[in-house]
């Protein structure tokens, strides 16, 4: 076993029985073994500073660090959380997305898919003697607006929203990594079931989490073994659950392919066109000044830009006028021309390559599922 594999399981062994002496109440146990396991984490950042996995062992020192301050705080015989496996409140967002279908601009053909997969099984279950797609795949260059769609899915139909990234997922706890993907579902089933509401589970940068891997490091392989149990399990026909797994990545290519079947729908999220740019501009300068600017020609100027983008683009152009109102000592800011666009456009290049979106495309050719 070479020197980083040994050090990485001796710092498991150190968290393992760290979380189990604070699920018991060993308030001074779980201490001591959370700062041997920050020992062994900074040891191997010092040792391997150009690791891959320099930042989540970053993370988890961060981690086990604010358990440390919290524990240190309480008095020796104060009791910890209970051992069972209760669902997760922090995993559940307090608020509901405010986002809904009518504020995304455009993917007319992301938003039926959508609809399809999740929305009508959702309200005419009864419907479907056949099942549906438990599993949704969203894949884009970054700023084309996939959590977005995902958080108007779950407002749509008034659902638990579950929003996790899997670095998250894979750095909580060393070593428990596979517990937290089953926790993420037992807290969706449970919600689900508790209040007969459909529960959505958003994993972000999926890839991290399902990503093909030459070599194993730090249990990927149990992680992503538990995870393909997790979804089969949601999708059992025998199961009458509202539980969907909606999973984003800007990196379809890195998923492992036996786990692309687990999503039956895989969506592109194209770049927006020249209509729905128009719409991004007219929705995006609603809020601001305008000096009798041509969407249309903003449009055309944008071709290739993200959703993101263009926002970036009035922003900026926004705040150009704010800063030439504060050297002025002007009493508002004027309103926003033309040429105030030009001059941001032409200094904000497109955030995606050409190149780039060629291999969405060939991606596409070969696994898309609408």
């Amino acid at each position: 076993m070479s020197a980083p594999i040994l050090l990485e399981e001796m710092a498991r062994k150190y968290a393992i029985t760290a979380v189990k002496a604070d699920k018991e109440g060993k308030r001074d146990d779980a201490i001591t073994y959370y700062k041997k396991a920050i020992e062994v984490l900074a040891q191997l950042i010092s040792l391997y500073p150009d690791s891959a996995t320099r930042d989540a062992y970053e993370q988890m020192i961060q981690e086990y660090k604010k358990r440390i301050a919290t524990l240190e705080k309480l008095l020796p015989e104060t009791p910890t959380e209970s051992t069972n496996e209760e669902p997760n409140e922090d995993l559940i967002m307090k608020e509901k997305p405010k986002v809904k279908f009518s504020d995304v601009v455009g993917l007319k053909d992301v938003k039926e898919a959508l609809k399809e997969s999740i929305v009508y099984p959702s309200k005419r279950p009864d419907l479907f003697p056949l099942g549906w797609p438990r599993g949704i795949l969203l894949y884009a260059p970054p700023g084309c607006g996939k959590t977005m769609i995902a958080a108007a899915v779950a407002n749509e139909i008034d659902s638990y929203f579950i929003h996790v990234d899997a670095a998250s997922i894979m750095s909580k706890w060393l070593g428990e990594a596979e517990k937290n993907v089953a926790k993420i579902f037992n807290t969706a089933r449970e919600y689900s079931k508790k209040d007969h509401k459909p529960a959505i589970i958003f994993i972000d940068e999926l890839d991290a989490l399902l990503g093909a891997y030459t070599t194993e490091v730090g249990g990927e392989a149990r992680v992503r073994n538990q995870f393909l149990k997790e979804m089969d399990g949601i999708a059992d026909k025998n199961e009458n659950q509202m539980v969907y797994v909606i999973g984003a990545t800007n990196k379809p290519w890195r998923l492992d392919e036996p786990f692309l079947r687990r999503f039956q729908k895989r969506i592109y999220i194209k770049l927006p066109d020249e209509e729905q740019r128009v719409e991004l501009f007219r929705y995006y300068t609603s809020k601001v000044k305008l000096d009798n600017v041509s969407l249309q020609e903003l449009a055309k100027l944008t071709e290739g830009y993200t959703a993101s983008d263009i926002r970036d683009i009035v922003q900026a152009a926004h705040m150009k006028v704010v800063k030439e109102m504060f050297e002025k000592n002007l009493n508002e800011p004027r309103a926003i021309t033309i040429d105030d666009f030009k001059d941001v456009i032409n200094s904000r290049k497109p955030s995606v390559n050409q190149e780039m979106l060629k291999t969405y495309e060939i991606w596409t050719e070969k696994f898309k599922a609408l």
